[in-house]
């Protein structure tokens, strides 16, 4: 039913963040040591987010040989001609200071003994760019001190266990956040609630990943984009049944020399080409094989680098030093979500958006490996920043709309029909569901008649390169309009 002043009233704040993931809980941190009064919103403890559980690093071009151009090179590349470029330009220039801050922080990166930081290198990087904390851990060790340092901050009030169900906003302003304890109002609501992939039946992301935030901002007026791209990662273990299928094998595995094979121990791609080049040859390998799994091989891999993820494997069952193990894609990664500007801002006034539920252009058709991260600190700040300037808020107001979560038909049919290969027939059954961001990743993906990055239809197998640059804005009506991005 409709806001009224009934509802619990939670204050009165500079800003409020939705999330409490890496994004979220730098946002919330720089707005405060800027001087904000800032309200963090978590629907989970601050120590189960789906960053904590991130097993990628930070790309930042660090090494004397590397340089913020070939950075911006690669993302280009593996984005297929749909990055914006501009975002990238801001990512890689910015990267190697928020590396800086964050080691004065106290954050603890893997080192070569005493000595400098350790550089890994993941697919479709041209040089070794990846920091990584304990190996595959890196997301519990940042969130764990981002956690610490929110906490201690004066300025800063910590909702955990509370949900955000809808942005208060008549339309053409957002003035703070509905939430299942009350109501927020704010000059300024950013939302960091984090990916989409767990929309999708099988996945490497915790259940709780399924597109709150985009569905909240376009109840409120938002515009959406890029929805069609969702990166598939190549290495999702495959056990069926279990608890355990869908568990993501980092790529820093296979950039330390971890291979794929088929089953008969034979290599048949390049381990470290773009993660959409990666996934497309295992589904071949997989078609070759008569819908059986490949395998990756990990035996030459020392266990004490990468100790998370040998654990996981030998909890489910596999024993990865003695014999390969079996995986097959699994939903990763939403390249789009909220469409916001360089600097968080989102089409409604008074909304912000910072990352992976914040779309920027950055990433493209197929997020380069460990860009997300960075991302999170990059655009997390300037959206923090920027919002400060914002005008106090009005009275928080609402449509009465609450946020309803999907159901298991909706994930199994996202993954059925707008998995790693989809087609017009399938996406078409999309636009019945009765999950919002379902029906717009079916429209979206039905409009874009091409094959790209992460978006590959059996029926237009080709790019069209009269589609570079061009993104498909989901608009709150349900239209979709294509616009260009430099």
């Amino acid at each position: 039913m409709p806001a009224s002043s009934e509802e619990p009233d939670l204050g009165n704040h500079d800003l409020t963040v939705v999330g409490g993931g890496a994004a979220g809980l730098w946002a919330a941190l720089c707005a405060a040591e800027e001087g904000g009064s800032v309200c963090l919103v978590s629907r989970k403890p601050l120590a189960e987010s789906a960053s904590f559980h991130a097993q990628g690093g930070l790309a930042a071009s660090l090494d004397p040989a590397d340089s913020p151009d070939q950075h911006f090179e690669d993302t280009v590349n593996a984005g297929r001609n749909l990055c914006r470029t501009s975002a990238v330009r801001v990512l890689v220039d910015e990267a190697p200071a928020i590396v800086d801050d964050l080691v004065r922080r106290g954050m603890n990166f893997d080192r070569h003994g005493d000595g400098p930081l350790s550089l890994a290198l993941e697919g479709g990087h041209s040089h070794r760019r990846i920091i990584h904390s304990g190996g595959s851990q890196t997301g519990r060790e940042i969130t764990s001190a981002l956690a610490h340092l929110v906490a201690g901050n004066e300025s800063i009030t910590v909702l955990e266990e509370t949900s955000a169900v809808a942005l208060a906003s008549d339309g053409n302003r957002c003035h703070g956040v509905f939430t299942d304890r009350g109501r927020i109002t704010s000059a300024a609501t950013l939302m960091a609630s984090g990916g989409a992939a767990a929309l999708w039946r099988r996945t490497s992301n915790p259940w709780g990943a399924i597109g709150a935030g985009p569905v909240l901002a376009s109840a409120a007026g938002a515009e959406l984009a890029d929805l069609e791209f969702c990166q598939f990662h190549p290495t999702c273990l495959s056990a069926p049944g279990t608890a355990f299928d869908g568990a993501l094998i980092t790529e820093a595995i296979r950039g330390e020399g971890a291979i794929l094979v088929d089953l008969d121990g034979n290599r048949f791609t390049d381990e470290l080409a773009p993660r959409d080049d990666v996934t497309a040859a295992i589904l071949v390998q997989i078609e070759k094989q008569d819908g059986r799994e490949v395998r990756l091989d990990l035996t030459s891999i020392d266990p004490g680098r990468f100790p998370s993820a040998f654990e996981l494997l030998e909890r489910a069952g596999f024993d990865p030093v003695r014999e390969p193990v079996p995986i097959s894609p699994g939903a990763h990664y939403m390249m789009g979500g909220i469409s916001v500007d360089l600097d968080g801002r989102t089409s409604l006034p008074g909304l912000y958006a910072a990352g992976e539920c914040a779309c920027t252009g950055l990433h493209g058709a197929n997020r380069l490996a460990s860009n997300s991260l960075t991302e999170c600190f990059v655009f997390g700040r300037r959206a923090a920043l920027t919002s400060l300037g914002e005008e106090p808020a009005g009275p928080a107001s609402t449509s009465g709309w609450r946020f309803d979560p999907p159901q298991p038909p909706t994930r199994e049919a996202v993954w059925k029909y707008a998995g790693p290969l989809r087609d017009a027939e399938g996406l078409s059954h999309l636009a019945d569901d009765p999950f919002p961001l379902a029906r717009a990743i079916g429209g979206t993906a039905l409009a874009r008649e091409e094959s790209r990055g992460g978006h590959r239809r059996t029926d237009f197998r080709d790019t069209d390169p009269a589609l570079d640059f061009t993104h498909l804005i989901y608009r709150p009506d349900g239209s979709i309009e294509p616009r260009r991005w430099d």
